[in-house]
């Protein structure tokens, strides 16, 4: 369906706030038959996007979108090793290799910079070239985003989404230009950057020229724009909420009411939702049910940007799938998968195909590991025997489903791994055991899945460097190779 003007966009988006929709791809129904004559009948569209939708899932790698289909379809009721996401069922699609010029494994803030700049840069860098040092300001190594020439050269709306603070690394990717993800507010920059002439991200966001500007923004942050005195991080006394609102035709708002009210108006609107990230799925609609999720947050940016004269470019990310990851919370991480796969599903409804690419992505993997399991059994659970008992490892103990390779459920020193007899180890807060222990799960280096449609989506085939998939989303908006 294809979104014709901003009051029904904004209409559709009340409808669906209120009725609380939830698109999720159905089972797979095609046989292996029908899906070679889909292939077959498939046509590439090679006229040029009039949008471009770029979806990053934080840390989706391979084995974490194996797992997320599998508990999509159990708790749609149906099998989950057959049943599709909504990315599943995009016509193309293969695998991008991710690395940054200083590490084999990647964090965020080069992956999303590869794929939003077309250049690899360091780990910790946005926006900056692979010259860039951690740390050193020189705005010398600045690269433009794919955003930013969108807007300045195309006349583009542009639209960033996240569940995580705005100012964080992948959703910055979009805007700023930084050798340090950390530096988020003022009170983040170091006095030699902030001598050299560096701007902290949130300011960045706030201060950019009319022609390079975000159109709309939402996610968590709240905190990085606002001065201490006012609860806030910012030193420097400014608060950039109040800076964006008095630009006329602009709002702020931080709450799905003021949301809704700010799209149905056509305003260009700053929301933040939180002071730092918004909580996880599992823990938003009892701790803070006033914050919009993810697919309501992908809703209102297509219903306002698709009345845009020029189009629009739009990056969505599901932050804490990382997060989650990073914690060990195995079923807060394919939750948020979840939540992903319905923003995904809300984009491909409300545009058509025929002018607007979709490309759905991540920035890098992680070290989860599908280690067995019945085709019936609780992918979150453990790995059972013939009578149904828990299958013993070598260690005489049950082995979960899903394990990570690092984390904070690995053994401790002298100690094997825990036996788990009475743990619910579906539960929300279960820490999933880990092979190495280590504070934080690590990023795993293997490649990560792209999928596609639209307009040059069939350019999004086999194995991919990840700055190519920025000379993708450039080639289907005919963005020259260079920027003037």
């Amino acid at each position: 369906m294809t979104v014709p003007n901003s009051r029904r966009a904004a209409t559709a988006f009340g409808v669906a706030c209120v009725a609380a929709l939830s698109l999720v791809a159905s089972a797979a129904a095609a046989t292996p038959e029908a899906a070679l004559d889909d292939a077959l009948a498939r046509s590439p569209i090679t006229n040029p996007a009039r949008n471009v939708i770029l979806f990053i899932g934080d840390g989706m790698g391979v084995s974490t979108v194996t797992a997320t289909r599998i508990l999509a379809g159990q708790r749609a009721g149906v099998d989950g090793a057959s049943y599709d996401l909504a990315f599943d069922q995009m016509p193309y699609g293969g695998l991008v290799r991710t690395y940054s010029t200083d590490a084999l494994v990647t964090d965020s803030a080069n992956g999303a910079s590869a794929i939003t700049t077309g250049h690899r840069t360091i780990n910790g860098g946005i926006g900056v070239d692979g010259g860039a040092r951690r740390g050193v300001c020189d705005p010398s190594r600045n690269v433009p985003t794919f955003a930013q020439r969108a807007k300045r050269e195309l006349g583009k709306a542009v639209g960033v989404v996240s569940t995580a603070a705005v100012t964080d690394a992948s959703p910055a990717a979009f805007f700023a230009h930084v050798p340090d993800r950390n530096w988020q507010s003022d009170a983040d920059l170091p006095p030699a950057a902030r001598e050299a002439g560096c701007v902290d991200i949130a300011a960045q966001l706030i201060g950019a020229p009319e022609d390079q500007r975000p159109d709309l923004v939402l996610g968590g942050g709240l905190s990085f724009f606002r001065p201490a005195t006012a609860g806030g991080r910012r030193q420097d006394g400014q608060d950039l909420t109040a800076a964006w609102a008095a630009r006329p035709g602009s709002v702020f708002v931080s709450d799905r009411d003021g949301l809704a009210a700010a799209v149905a108006a056509g305003q260009d609107v700053l929301g933040l939702f939180a002071d730092v990230h918004i909580p996880h799925e599992l823990n938003r609609p009892t701790t803070a049910p006033q914050i919009p999720t993810l697919e309501e947050m992908t809703r209102a940016a297509i219903a306002r940007l698709a009345a845009e004269p020029q189009g629009y470019v739009l990056l969505i990310e599901a932050a804490h799938i990382d997060k989650a990851h990073h914690a060990g919370l195995i079923n807060a991480a394919l939750t948020e998968a979840i939540e992903f796969s319905k923003a995904v599903a809300v984009a491909r409804e409300m545009t058509d195909p025929a002018d607007t690419l979709i490309l759905v992505t991540a920035d890098h993997s992680h070290g989860l590991v599908l280690n067995g399991g019945g085709r019936g059994d609780d992918v979150l659970g453990l790995i059972k025997g013939p009578t149904g008992a828990p299958r013993l490892a070598a260690d005489g103990r049950p082995l979960p489903i899903l394990t990570y390779a690092t984390g904070p459920g690995g053994p401790r020193d002298g100690e094997g791994r825990p036996s788990l007899e009475g743990v619910d180890v579906t539960a929300p807060d279960h820490v999933r055991q880990a092979g190495v222990l280590s504070p934080s799960a690590a990023h795993a280096g293997e490649d990560v899945p792209a999928y596609a449609q639209g307009p040059g989506a069939y350019l999004v085939t086999g194995s991919m460097d990840q700055p190519y998939l920025f000379q993708v989303m450039r080639h289907a908006l005919r963005l020259p190779a260079k920027a003037p």
